[in-house]
């Protein structure tokens, strides 16, 4: 089994539970998500590192479309790999 904890820091509490409450529904029962005060704690867990990278590459995507429907990035959305995911 491989493990990632990724942990996003915001600038208050506000912007991290609007973050948080927006990637929830998507993560249920793949990644197990927390929030702490102004930061979201988010363990991911899988069989191989393929799979991993899988995983985290959709959560990623899922938090950067988040956090650009809340105003706090502008710009297209890229993938771990760079590319733009919405051109």
């Amino acid at each position: 089994m491989i493990t990632l904890d990724l942990r996003i820091q915001y600038d208050d509490e506000r912007t991290a539970k609007a973050v948080f409450d927006s990637i929830s529904p998507d993560n249920e029962g793949y990644i197990s998500t927390e929030l702490r005060g102004e930061m979201i704690i988010m363990r991911m867990t899988a069989d191989n590192a393929g799979t991993l990278r899988n995983t985290a590459d959709d959560l990623m995507a899922c938090i950067k479309a988040a956090e650009e429907a809340s105003g706090l990035v502008s710009g297209p959305a890229s993938d771990l790999d760079g590319d733009s995911l919405f051109e």
